[in-house]
Protein backbone atom coordinates (compact mmCIF):
# COMPACT_ATOMS: atom_id res chain seq x y z
CA UNK A 1 0.00 0.00 0.00
CA UNK A 2 1.33 3.45 -0.84
CA UNK A 3 0.99 4.69 2.73
CA UNK A 4 3.92 7.08 2.62
CA UNK A 5 3.41 8.25 6.20
CA UNK A 6 5.29 5.11 7.27
CA UNK A 7 8.33 6.38 5.34
CA UNK A 8 8.17 10.09 6.03
CA UNK A 9 11.47 11.55 4.87
CA UNK A 10 14.18 12.94 7.10
CA UNK A 11 11.92 14.10 9.93
CA UNK A 12 10.51 10.60 10.53
CA UNK A 13 7.85 12.07 12.86
CA UNK A 14 5.36 9.26 12.22
CA UNK A 15 7.83 6.52 13.13
CA UNK A 16 8.90 8.45 16.21
CA UNK A 17 5.27 8.88 17.29
CA UNK A 18 4.50 5.16 16.83
CA UNK A 19 7.55 4.15 18.82
CA UNK A 20 6.67 6.47 21.71
CA UNK A 21 3.02 5.41 21.86
CA UNK A 22 3.78 1.70 21.50
CA UNK A 23 6.50 2.05 24.18
CA UNK A 24 3.79 3.13 26.62
CA UNK A 25 4.67 6.80 26.91
CA UNK A 26 1.00 7.89 27.10
CA UNK A 27 0.15 5.13 29.57
CA UNK A 28 -2.98 3.04 29.05
CA UNK A 29 -4.51 4.15 25.75
CA UNK A 30 -8.05 5.47 26.16
CA UNK A 31 -8.88 7.58 23.12
CA UNK A 32 -7.59 8.28 19.63
CA UNK A 33 -8.53 11.31 17.54
CA UNK A 34 -8.25 11.71 13.77
CA UNK A 35 -8.76 15.08 12.14
CA UNK A 36 -9.56 15.29 8.43
CA UNK A 37 -10.87 18.19 6.32
CA UNK A 38 -13.89 18.03 4.01
CA UNK A 39 -14.28 18.55 0.29
CA UNK A 40 -16.63 21.43 -0.58
CA UNK A 41 -19.54 20.73 -2.90
CA UNK A 42 -20.97 22.81 -5.77
CA UNK A 43 -24.01 22.72 -8.08
CA UNK A 44 -23.91 20.15 -10.88
CA UNK A 45 -22.37 21.36 -14.13
CA UNK A 46 -24.31 20.60 -17.35
CA UNK A 47 -23.33 17.92 -19.85
CA UNK A 48 -20.33 18.60 -22.09
CA UNK A 49 -18.94 16.86 -25.20
CA UNK A 50 -16.53 14.04 -24.36
CA UNK A 51 -12.94 15.11 -25.20
CA UNK A 52 -11.39 13.17 -28.10
CA UNK A 53 -8.46 12.08 -25.88
CA UNK A 54 -10.74 10.27 -23.39
CA UNK A 55 -12.40 6.85 -23.69
CA UNK A 56 -15.23 7.86 -21.38
CA UNK A 57 -16.99 4.49 -21.31
CA UNK A 58 -13.76 2.81 -20.24
CA UNK A 59 -13.15 5.60 -17.71
CA UNK A 60 -16.57 4.91 -16.14
CA UNK A 61 -15.75 1.20 -15.96
CA UNK A 62 -18.20 -0.75 -13.74
CA UNK A 63 -19.89 2.42 -12.41
CA UNK A 64 -23.35 3.55 -13.69
CA UNK A 65 -23.53 5.38 -17.04
CA UNK A 66 -23.79 9.14 -16.48
CA UNK A 67 -23.22 12.15 -18.71
CA UNK A 68 -19.72 13.60 -19.15
CA UNK A 69 -18.70 16.87 -17.61
CA UNK A 70 -15.19 17.90 -16.64
CA UNK A 71 -16.47 18.55 -13.12
CA UNK A 72 -16.98 14.80 -12.70
CA UNK A 73 -13.68 13.62 -14.17
CA UNK A 74 -10.43 15.63 -14.11
CA UNK A 75 -9.21 18.94 -15.53
CA UNK A 76 -8.00 18.94 -19.11
CA UNK A 77 -5.76 21.97 -18.63
CA UNK A 78 -3.84 21.34 -15.40
CA UNK A 79 -3.30 18.98 -12.48
CA UNK A 80 -5.58 20.59 -9.91
CA UNK A 81 -7.85 18.49 -7.69
CA UNK A 82 -9.90 16.09 -9.89
CA UNK A 83 -13.67 16.05 -9.58
CA UNK A 84 -13.93 12.28 -9.15
CA UNK A 85 -12.51 12.67 -5.62
CA UNK A 86 -15.82 14.31 -4.70
CA UNK A 87 -18.14 11.72 -6.28
CA UNK A 88 -19.28 8.64 -4.37
CA UNK A 89 -19.04 6.40 -7.43
CA UNK A 90 -15.24 6.72 -7.30
CA UNK A 91 -14.28 8.06 -3.86
CA UNK A 92 -16.21 8.45 -0.63
CA UNK A 93 -14.70 11.80 0.27
CA UNK A 94 -12.01 12.64 2.78
CA UNK A 95 -13.06 9.77 5.05
CA UNK A 96 -11.45 7.42 2.52
CA UNK A 97 -9.10 9.90 0.81
CA UNK A 98 -6.76 11.14 3.51
CA UNK A 99 -8.58 8.79 5.88
CA UNK A 100 -6.77 5.75 4.45
CA UNK A 101 -3.47 7.29 5.60
CA UNK A 102 -4.61 8.56 8.98
CA UNK A 103 -6.47 5.37 9.96
CA UNK A 104 -3.35 3.39 9.05
CA UNK A 105 -1.29 5.68 11.28
CA UNK A 106 -3.81 5.42 14.12
CA UNK A 107 -3.95 1.63 13.91
CA UNK A 108 -0.15 1.36 13.96
CA UNK A 109 0.05 3.35 17.17
CA UNK A 110 -2.88 1.42 18.68
CA UNK A 111 -1.26 -1.95 17.87
CA UNK A 112 -4.41 -2.68 15.84
CA UNK A 113 -2.89 -3.01 12.37
CA UNK A 114 -4.85 -6.20 11.75
CA UNK A 115 -7.70 -5.35 14.10
CA UNK A 116 -11.15 -3.89 13.62
CA UNK A 117 -13.70 -1.84 15.53
CA UNK A 118 -16.66 -3.60 17.10
CA UNK A 119 -19.07 -0.65 17.13
CA UNK A 120 -19.40 2.36 14.85
CA UNK A 121 -21.68 5.36 15.19
CA UNK A 122 -21.60 8.48 13.07
CA UNK A 123 -23.35 11.28 11.30
CA UNK A 124 -22.50 13.34 8.26
CA UNK A 125 -23.90 16.08 6.06
CA UNK A 126 -24.66 14.61 2.61
CA UNK A 127 -25.23 17.20 -0.16
CA UNK A 128 -28.14 16.94 -2.59
CA UNK A 129 -25.87 17.52 -5.62
CA UNK A 130 -25.33 14.41 -7.76
CA UNK A 131 -21.74 15.06 -8.96
CA UNK A 132 -19.89 16.51 -5.97
CA UNK A 133 -21.92 14.43 -3.54
CA UNK A 134 -19.40 13.17 -0.94
CA UNK A 135 -19.89 13.93 2.74
CA UNK A 136 -19.53 17.38 4.23
CA UNK A 137 -19.14 17.99 7.98
CA UNK A 138 -19.08 14.74 9.93
CA UNK A 139 -18.39 13.04 13.27
CA UNK A 140 -17.77 9.29 13.69
CA UNK A 141 -16.87 7.24 16.76
CA UNK A 142 -15.43 3.72 16.48
CA UNK A 143 -15.04 1.44 19.50
CA UNK A 144 -12.10 -1.00 19.41
CA UNK A 145 -11.28 -4.04 21.59
CA UNK A 146 -10.26 -2.91 25.04
CA UNK A 147 -12.75 -0.05 24.96
CA UNK A 148 -10.54 2.40 23.06
CA UNK A 149 -12.67 5.05 21.33
CA UNK A 150 -11.41 6.43 18.02
CA UNK A 151 -13.08 9.69 16.99
CA UNK A 152 -12.73 11.06 13.46
CA UNK A 153 -14.11 14.51 12.68
CA UNK A 154 -13.62 17.56 10.50
CA UNK A 155 -13.66 19.66 13.69
CA UNK A 156 -10.31 18.19 14.83
CA UNK A 157 -6.88 19.41 13.62
CA UNK A 158 -5.52 17.46 10.67
CA UNK A 159 -3.53 14.55 12.13
CA UNK A 160 -3.67 11.78 14.73
CA UNK A 161 -3.65 12.09 18.52
CA UNK A 162 -3.27 9.16 20.94
CA UNK A 163 -4.59 9.97 24.42
CA UNK A 164 -3.76 7.89 27.49
CA UNK A 165 -3.64 8.03 31.27
CA UNK A 166 -0.25 9.77 31.20
CA UNK A 167 -0.78 12.31 28.42
CA UNK A 168 -1.11 12.58 24.66
CA UNK A 169 1.04 12.43 21.51
CA UNK A 170 0.04 14.09 18.24
CA UNK A 171 1.48 13.60 14.75
CA UNK A 172 0.71 14.94 11.29
CA UNK A 173 2.48 15.73 8.02
CA UNK A 174 1.96 19.40 8.83
CA UNK A 175 -1.31 20.25 10.58
CA UNK A 176 -1.34 23.73 9.03
CA UNK A 177 -0.32 22.99 5.42
CA UNK A 178 -2.25 21.40 2.55
CA UNK A 179 -0.62 18.61 0.59
CA UNK A 180 -1.34 20.31 -2.74
CA UNK A 181 -2.50 23.82 -3.63
CA UNK A 182 -5.97 22.52 -4.56
CA UNK A 183 -6.55 20.59 -1.31
CA UNK A 184 -9.33 21.68 1.06
CA UNK A 185 -8.51 24.25 3.72
CA UNK A 186 -7.39 22.92 7.11
CA UNK A 187 -8.45 23.95 10.59
CA UNK A 188 -5.98 26.39 12.22
CA UNK A 189 -3.97 24.87 15.06
CA UNK A 190 -0.97 25.57 17.26
CA UNK A 191 0.09 21.90 17.20
CA UNK A 192 3.46 21.00 15.71
CA UNK A 193 3.88 18.07 13.25
CA UNK A 194 5.13 16.01 16.23
CA UNK A 195 3.79 17.22 19.55
CA UNK A 196 2.93 15.97 23.03
CA UNK A 197 1.32 17.09 26.27
CA UNK A 198 4.82 16.90 27.80
CA UNK A 199 8.04 17.06 25.70
CA UNK A 200 9.46 14.25 27.84
CA UNK A 201 7.00 11.84 26.20
CA UNK A 202 8.96 12.24 22.94
CA UNK A 203 12.46 11.66 24.29
CA UNK A 204 14.22 8.89 22.30
CA UNK A 205 16.03 7.42 25.29
CA UNK A 206 14.41 4.42 26.93
CA UNK A 207 12.02 3.41 24.15
CA UNK A 208 11.16 -0.29 24.23
CA UNK A 209 9.61 -0.54 20.74
CA UNK A 210 11.46 0.27 17.52
CA UNK A 211 10.38 0.16 13.88
CA UNK A 212 12.54 0.08 10.74
CA UNK A 213 13.49 3.53 9.47
CA UNK A 214 12.50 4.25 5.86
CA UNK A 215 12.84 7.49 3.91
CA UNK A 216 10.92 6.31 0.82
CA UNK A 217 7.87 4.05 0.58
CA UNK A 218 8.71 3.38 -3.09
CA UNK A 219 12.22 2.27 -2.15
CA UNK A 220 10.91 0.16 0.74
CA UNK A 221 8.61 -1.71 -1.65
CA UNK A 222 11.35 -2.28 -4.22
CA UNK A 223 13.74 -3.50 -1.52
CA UNK A 224 11.11 -5.99 -0.32
CA UNK A 225 10.56 -7.24 -3.87
CA UNK A 226 14.25 -8.09 -3.91
CA UNK A 227 14.58 -9.43 -0.36
CA UNK A 228 11.10 -11.05 -0.07
CA UNK A 229 10.65 -9.39 3.32
CA UNK A 230 7.30 -7.90 4.30
CA UNK A 231 6.98 -4.23 3.39
CA UNK A 232 6.18 -1.54 5.94
CA UNK A 233 2.62 -1.29 4.58
CA UNK A 234 1.51 -4.75 3.40
CA UNK A 235 -1.87 -5.49 1.82
CA UNK A 236 -3.59 -7.02 4.92
CA UNK A 237 -2.70 -3.91 6.97
CA UNK A 238 -4.00 -1.66 4.19
CA UNK A 239 -7.21 -3.70 4.02
CA UNK A 240 -7.91 -3.15 7.73
CA UNK A 241 -7.24 0.58 7.50
CA UNK A 242 -9.53 0.95 4.50
CA UNK A 243 -12.22 -1.14 6.20
CA UNK A 244 -12.33 1.39 9.03
CA UNK A 245 -12.77 4.19 6.47
CA UNK A 246 -15.63 2.39 4.74
CA UNK A 247 -17.33 1.49 8.03
CA UNK A 248 -17.19 5.16 9.01
CA UNK A 249 -18.81 6.15 5.72
CA UNK A 250 -21.61 3.59 6.14
CA UNK A 251 -22.23 4.77 9.70
CA UNK A 252 -22.51 8.42 8.66
CA UNK A 253 -24.83 7.48 5.77
CA UNK A 254 -27.16 5.45 8.01
CA UNK A 255 -26.89 7.70 11.04
CA UNK A 256 -27.34 4.97 13.65
CA UNK A 257 -25.12 2.65 15.73
CA UNK A 258 -23.70 -0.40 13.93
CA UNK A 259 -22.12 -3.58 15.29
CA UNK A 260 -19.25 -5.08 13.26
CA UNK A 261 -17.92 -8.64 13.24
CA UNK A 262 -14.28 -8.19 12.23
CA UNK A 263 -13.65 -11.88 11.56
CA UNK A 264 -16.67 -12.40 9.33
CA UNK A 265 -16.38 -8.84 7.96
CA UNK A 266 -20.12 -8.39 8.23
CA UNK A 267 -22.46 -6.24 10.26
CA UNK A 268 -24.31 -8.15 12.96
CA UNK A 269 -28.01 -8.69 12.19
CA UNK A 270 -28.18 -5.68 9.86
CA UNK A 271 -29.19 -6.44 6.29
CA UNK A 272 -29.38 -2.77 5.31
CA UNK A 273 -25.81 -2.06 6.37
CA UNK A 274 -24.49 -5.31 4.85
CA UNK A 275 -26.06 -4.36 1.52
CA UNK A 276 -23.74 -1.34 1.47
CA UNK A 277 -20.59 -3.52 1.55
CA UNK A 278 -20.75 -4.05 -2.23
CA UNK A 279 -22.27 -2.43 -5.30
CA UNK A 280 -23.72 -3.62 -8.62
CA UNK A 281 -21.14 -3.48 -11.40
CA UNK A 282 -21.96 -2.42 -14.94
CA UNK A 283 -21.36 -4.96 -17.71
CA UNK A 284 -19.02 -5.81 -19.26
CA UNK A 285 -16.46 -4.38 -16.81
CA UNK A 286 -17.66 -6.17 -13.68
CA UNK A 287 -17.97 -9.42 -15.60
CA UNK A 288 -14.44 -9.04 -16.97
CA UNK A 289 -13.06 -8.49 -13.48
CA UNK A 290 -14.78 -11.64 -12.23
CA UNK A 291 -13.48 -13.66 -15.16
CA UNK A 292 -9.92 -12.54 -14.47
CA UNK A 293 -10.29 -13.30 -10.76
Amino acid sequence: MGSQQRSWGETQQFRKAYECVRSGRVGRLQQVEIGLPTDPTAPDDPEQPVPPNLNYDLWLGPTPPVYYTEQRVHPQADYSRPGWLRNESYCLGMITGWGAHHFDTAHWGMDMELGAPTRIEGRGEIPANKIWNVHGAYHVELTYPGGVILTVSDKLPNGIKWIGDDGWIFVSRDPQASVTSSDPALKPTDLKPLDASDPKLLEPEGLTVHFPASNSHHRNWLECVRSRRTSLAPAPVAHCANNACLLSWIAMKLGRPLTWDGKAERFVNDAQANAMLSRPERAPYGALRLMKA
